[in-house]
């Protein structure tokens, strides 16, 4: 069965991504920044610029889910650079260690977000072939990407997933939703009119198995559930969920910006994106709809 080596493998993606492979049979290698004497555990170290070369030159395929998160801190200057390089760094340093290591890797697959067509809410349905914002977050997802596809130039058949909003109990945004509405104290984002796309990670990982094991896959495609929501329909479901009321007024625009500076167009603004490149494929969504969804991580 084939080797498969994840970046990012210690985040809440990678690990439910690492144990649905390992249930399919495939053999997971996993980089780390901490070294470790686990036998699929392998050494990386970007400012260095340094792999363990026993783990690019055993791996087919290498999914590459590393980068600092968007969210956890304030946009600073310094703080764009971190965002910038550790995604962009880390896709050279595959990408040259594969070029040197492992020319016929059979498949290179990245994630990447939808924030490529820019933060801005408008009636517009964003698709794979639209151009790309004028902010930072499209600016991130814009040079991650040209990264990634580095590997079409030597001929590896290159996958890229545009991800939105992942919802699991695991990690990311979702609990930091949930939480608030469990104990009362949910409310709605500004003028709760920002669309909210959004993907179960369990039909997350699925793509990332499925562009493995469809050998047809290759370029951009749009990670994000069929259904569209707004930030205000999104709270009243998971209260209705809940089986609890949103009775605090929405909390205004100024208040994010106050505190989380730039930063804070991620939560204010939000447009509705396609899914229907992937879907053509054949693919086939296990939580089409927010209402299944809520009820499988809630329940």
């Amino acid at each position: 069965m084939a080797i498969i080596l994840i970046t990012g493998g210690s985040g809440f993606i990678g690990k439910k991504l690492s144990n649905l492979l390992k249930e399919k049979g495939y053999k997971v290698f996993i980089l780390s920044r901490t070294k470790s004497n686990h036998p699929n555990t392998f050494y990386w170290n970007l400012k260095e610029n340094y792999i363990d070369e026993q783990a690019i030159i055993q791996t087919d395929y290498i999914i590459h889910l590393a980068g600092a998160s968007i969210a956890d801190k304030r946009w600073t200057k310094e703080r764009k650079k971190v965002l910038i390089n550790s995604r962009i760094n880390s896709a050279n340093l595959l990408f040259n260690k594969v070029k040197e290591l492992n020319p016929n890797l059979k498949g290179f697959i990245a994630a990447s977000g939808i924030g490529f067509y820019g933060a801005t809410t408008t009636e517009k349905i964003y698709e794979e072939n639209d151009t790309s914002g004028d902010d930072f977050i499209s600016e991130i997802c814009k040079l991650w990407e040209k990264a990634s596809l580095q590997f079409n130039s030597i001929n590896i058949r290159t996958v890229i997933f545009r991800t939105g909003i992942v919802f699991s109990n695991g990690g990311g945004a979702f609990p930091k939703l949930f939480k608030p509405i469990k104990f009362g104290f949910g409310a709605v984002l500004g003028n709760g009119k920002q669309y909210f796309p959004w993907i179960h990670i369990d039909d997350l990982c699925d793509l990332y198995l499925e562009s493995i094991e469809n050998k047809e896959l290759k370029g951009i495609y749009n990670a994000i559930a069929p259904n569209y929501c707004t930030n205000k329909q999104l709270t009243k479901k998971i209260a209705n969920t809940l089986g609890k009321k949103i009775w605090l007024p929405n909390i205004p625009s100024f208040i994010f910006k106050l505190f989380f500076g730039e930063m804070s167009i991620i939560l204010l603004e939000g447009s509705r994106v396609s899914s229907k490149k992937i879907k053509d494929t054949g693919f086939k969504f296990n939580f089409r709809n927010l209402e299944t969804a809520l009820k499988d991580l809630i329940n």
